[in-house]
């Protein structure tokens, strides 16, 4: 099996709500409304995250997104109005973690120099 991309899904209650909150998160719209209750953001390195409407998984999901400068992306966020609700360095990566309006967790983690 050849594993040539990938798709990670969230799934909220309300995706005008969710919206507000992702397009600050990317810093952009969706790159994509395939459906009316489906929005997705295409990432640099191929990937894609998709924010779909489906109210009984709403608020379960984790996605974890893997970023260059931590401390640069912390900064846009601030002033999108996005603040972390936990932060932590370890050994391998620092991290910063992030609730949407249904409480999904969101980490953005940054890998130490030399571990990745």
């Amino acid at each position: 099996m050849t594993i040539t991309n990938a798709l990670a899904g969230i799934a909220v209650d309300d995706l005008t709500e969710a919206l507000d909150f992702y397009e600050r998160l990317f810093g952009r719209p969706p790159d994509a409304r395939p459906i009316s209750d489906v929005a997705e953001w295409k990432l640099p390195g191929g990937g894609w995250v998709q924010v779909t409407a489906d109210a009984d998984r709403a608020g379960a999901s984790l996605l974890t997104l893997i970023v260059d400068d931590l401390s640069e992306d912390l900064g846009r966020l601030s002033l999108q109005g996005l603040t972390p609700v936990a932060k932590s360095m370890g050994d391998f990566f620092k991290t910063a973690k992030f609730r949407d309006p249904d409480g999904n967790q969101i980490i953005m983690s940054q890998p130490q120099h030399g571990t990745y």
